[in-house]
């Protein structure tokens, strides 16, 4: 135990997914297939009278964050840094949560194992409507299948067995806490066809695949953001829609290869952990 802990969690890219609500936050969640990335959060919690979220050097307000905190009955300074942006479907919220109850954790000796922490890590996310199902699939990696929703005890998660280069580009963000909080049946029902697919084959070009009619058919997806996947595919290439946020994500050099300025990372198989700890 010290006074300090470092945690890196990968970046989540959602490519399809349902909303499932349950009687307590970590029976609810969602089913799903998405990708995560090396391109992360990395969270550094130290000791503190009162918490201070700062991300990127700027200080801010999550309150998924502070629900973590509050379940450790732990106050602290929590300082992130991520190259990813904020509302546009990497998972950044998620990955603050699930790195603040590593981190804190380890730096406070609360003794508690990783499940437990995904499971506060995933109410607290789910309670603060910014997310369902990214702190699973952050702290698994690779590129997760989830089956059943929920936290831990709940959930089943497989993956698909593969890794790859990734591109994306962001246009704009989308607000989580409203498309989950309205109808999703439509949604839902999209998001369940999509998984059976995947299910069925699972490989990354399947994937990619029903991600695409996921956005188309649970009208989710935006003019921009189906002009560039269409230019993408007119250079021979594979993308998607990220949800939720205006990003386009493609797999190898699609989005470059269309002509845009893309950001480039890789599939990160490893899940969330703790860093610097002996």
């Amino acid at each position: 135990m010290s006074d300090e802990a470092h945690a890196f969690v990968p970046g989540h890219i959602t490519g399809f997914f349902t909303v499932d609500r349950g009687d307590d936050p970590i029976e609810t969640g969602s089913r799903g297939g998405g990708l995560t990335l090396s391109d992360g959060v990395s969270v550094t919690v130290s000791r503190g009278p009162e918490t201070e979220i700062t991300l990127n050097d700027e200080e801010i307000e999550v309150e998924a964050v502070e629900r973590v905190l509050d379940a450790l009955r732990t106050t602290a300074t929590v300082t992130a840094e991520t190259p990813l942006p904020l509302g546009s479907g990497f998972g950044v919220s998620g990955g603050l949560a699930l790195g603040t109850a590593l981190a804190a954790n380890a730096a406070f000796g609360h003794g508690l194992s990783y499940n437990e922490l995904v499971t506060i890590a995933h109410g607290a996310e789910v309670q603060s409507g910014s997310g369902l199902g990214d702190v699973v699939a952050q702290a698994r990696g690779g590129v997760p299948l989830r089956l059943e929703p929920g936290g831990p005890q709940f959930n089943y998660l497989d993956a698909i067995p593969a890794r790859s280069r990734v591109e994306y580009v962001t246009l704009g963000e989308l607000s989580t806490a409203d498309v989950v909080g309205g109808d999703t049946e439509t949604l839902t029902a999209a998001g369940e066809r999509a998984l059976s697919t995947v299910v069925k084959e699972p490989k990354l070009s399947t994937f990619m695949q029903a991600a695409r009619q996921f956005s188309r058919e649970a009208n989710l997806l935006t003019p921009e953001v189906k002009a560039v996947i269409d230019d993408v595919a007119e250079a021979g290439g594979d993308a998607a829609m990220a949800m939720l946020g205006e990003t386009v994500f493609a797999l190898g050099p699609g989005l470059s290869d269309a002509g845009y300025d893309a950001t480039v990372t890789t599939v990160y198989p490893p899940g969330a952990t703790i860093e610097d700890e002996a």
